[in-house]
């Protein structure tokens, strides 16, 4: 049996790449906005994850400018979006995938809200990205059983928090 070039072998190890991502998808993913009731066609719609019975799937947070908060999330932690519209626009590469909606209302703990917690290996660097980014830190690092945490809000006014157990 005759081997294949290394640039040769690395295409056709590709071109069973694409076949397997292409099976993957679901006859060009159907993706429905909780906020709308059209679904809307995407060709080519990467599935990120498998869908697991009763298992948090999706997170939707307000957002008062989309554009502002989608800038700071590119920015500050490298998430990629696709817009639906001027109201909404769904992310990718934050571990969960999700989308912000336009709204006047905030996520908030102090409202109710759920709390969003990122990880990171190292905090202090985080902290300053955030910063440099246009968040603002809400409570300074503190520590707690488990590791050292520190909360922000992003430009939209949305709280989170970073953990460490470093």
């Amino acid at each position: 049996m005759r081997r294949k070039c290394d640039r040769h072998a690395a295409a056709a190890m590709f071109e069973i790449a694409v076949d397997n991502y292409r099976r993957r998808l679901d006859n060009s993913a159907r993706w429905q906005c909780r906020n709308h009731a059209a679904a809307i066609e995407t060709p080519g719609m990467k599935q990120q994850m498998p869908n697991n019975h009763e298992k948090i799937n999706y997170v939707e947070l307000p957002a008062r400018n989309i554009v502002t908060t989608k800038a700071f999330f590119e920015s500050c932690f490298g998430w990629t979006f696709a817009d639906y519209g001027p109201e909404y626009a769904a992310f990718d590469g934050a571990g969960l995938d999700g989308g912000f909606f336009q709204s006047e209302l905030v996520a908030s703990t102090s409202s109710g809200s759920a709390l969003v917690v990122f990880y990171s290996e190292r905090l202090e660097e985080t902290l300053q990205k955030i910063v440099r980014w246009g968040g603002v830190i809400t409570k300074p690092v503190f520590t707690f059983p488990g590791g050292r945490r520190f909360h922000f809000s992003e430009p939209s006014g949305n709280e989170f928090a970073v953990w460490s157990d470093k």
